[in-house]
């Protein structure tokens, strides 16, 4: 039994864990954990033993200065909790580290633990990968689930993927086997501009996440950071009129998939989310009249995932939570969490 100290009993406490790696794109996932743990100043409470999961010829340690003392950080996954007040407490524990080099089976099962004894109601696991997406449309976040049920009542998309998986997917079959309630957030990030950060990609996991779990969540600086990384993306794609005919072209594809793409849910589900800011504290108008483009549209959240059928060179093929990327929409790559760009195939 995990024994845990200093950890006050949670009100409805969901899990919210990010890998860095494979399943992260642009970093567009652990940003989003990072966030919630910056925003609420979580507090670690545990650490998994580096020495079980890690190979460090892979994920080096990092050696630093502390008033002239020589410390080392090991890479490792480390949990924290965040208490949420307001008129409805919901309190989260945070998951966030590097996708583990061996042992996944045991990795898992010892997450499992903590949730278990922390009395976890629900695992969201977000993770980003590369995709077919134009940087100048709202970011696809697709969520998916192993469990039909969950599927129903949460409007989710039940994975049918068979192949290739990272920690995402294993992390939620584990769930789902240990009857715990599990949900895969993916957002994707266009291939062409892969390097971290992506907070556009970061805005848009956060979102989708305030929705499933019905929290509001501070964005602080995020859409003014999201309205940046767009405009400089846009610079430097108008200096390449390859690139900037290619955008073109992505975002002609995307626009005739979508249309028509308001519809009254869409409209709804908005609407409950610049009520739940405003009367959290006036967050709805952030980022100004222009943030209208973060926010992910309802059509990239149900259209369920279709079969590429092939991959560029580089690229794993796993899509969201286990599911086969979109043809022009969603593919995954074999990213080690560095940012590697289309031109770079050499990532393992």
């Amino acid at each position: 039994m995990i024994e845990l100290e200093g950890v006050p009993e949670l009100v409805d406490p969901v899990m919210v864990a990010a890998f860095e790696g494979w399943n992260d794109a642009g970093d567009a996932a652990s940003a989003a954990v990072a966030h919630l743990d910056k925003e609420w100043k979580g507090e670690v409470f545990a650490a998994l033993d580096a020495e079980d999961y890690y190979d460090f010829q892979v994920n080096r340690p990092t050696v630093w200065l502390d008033d002239g003392v020589r410390k080392i950080t090991w890479p490792t996954t480390r949990l924290s909790v965040v208490r949420v007040g307001g008129d409805k407490p919901r309190d989260l524990v945070l998951v966030r580290g590097i996708e583990p080099s061996m042992r996944w089976r045991s990795f898992c099962n010892e997450i499992l633990g903590f949730a278990h004894e922390l009395g976890v109601e629900l695992v969201v696991i977000m993770g980003a990968l590369l995709g077919d997406t134009p940087h100048t449309r709202p970011v696809p976040v697709s969520g998916v689930t192993s469990d039909a049920d969950l599927a129903r009542t949460m409007d989710l998309e039940e994975t049918k993927y068979e192949g290739p998986t990272g920690i995402v997917g294993i992390l939620q079959e584990a769930c789902t086997h240990a009857g715990v309630p599990a949900v895969s957030l993916w957002a994707a990030v266009p291939h062409y501009v892969s390097q971290p950060p992506n907070p556009k990609a970061t805005l848009a996991l956060l979102n989708r996440l305030e929705d499933l779990i019905d929290l509001r969540i501070p964005l602080g600086e995020l859409a003014e950071d999201a309205r940046a990384w767009q405009l400089g993306v846009d610079q430097l794609a108008a200096e390449d009129s390859e690139v900037a005919e290619y955008v073109q072209s992505l975002e002609e594809a995307r626009d005739t998939a979508e249309l028509p793409e308001a519809s009254g849910e869409a409209i709804a589900r908005e609407f409950e989310r610049y009520l739940r800011r405003r009367d959290g504290g006036g967050h709805a108008t952030e980022g100004g009249e222009g943030a209208a483009y973060l926010r992910d549209s309802p059509s990239d959240r149900t259209r369920p995932p279709k079969p590429k059928p092939t991959q560029r060179p580089g690229q794993g093929a796993e899509g969201p939570a286990g599911e086969a990327p979109a043809a022009g929409d969603e593919t995954e790559d074999g990213t080690d969490g560095e940012g590697a760009g289309p031109a770079d195939s050499s990532e393992d």
